[in-house]
């Protein structure tokens, strides 16, 4: 397949890309040479080769999941410009 001038000045327009007329042949230039690599890759027998999401085989690590309260109540509030009886304290806004 081959991107002539003018499917390369409609895929810019598509992609909201202002591309000037002169500058369109380098574009379609570029467009080709994707579509080589994309047919350089469809050439490569993958046949029985299972799909991987990384290149070294690895598991993530599980955890129990629970629920808590944080046990931290303390050092939050140790930031706090005002707490009391383990709340944070603020002004009051409404009368």
């Amino acid at each position: 397949m081959s991107i002539d001038l003018e499917t390369a000045a409609r895929v810019a327009k598509l992609a909201r890309i202002k591309v000037e007329d002169d500058a369109l042949p380098a574009l379609a230039g570029e467009f080709n040479t994707i579509l080589g690599f994309i047919e350089q890759l469809n050439e490569v027998d993958v046949d029985g080769v299972e799909p991987m999401v990384s290149v070294t085989p690895m598991r993530l690590a599980r955890r129990q999941d629970g629920v808590t309260d944080g046990n931290q109540q303390d050092k939050v509030l140790a930031n706090a410009p005002d707490a009391r009886e383990g709340f944070f304290a603020v002004p009051k806004v409404v009368e």
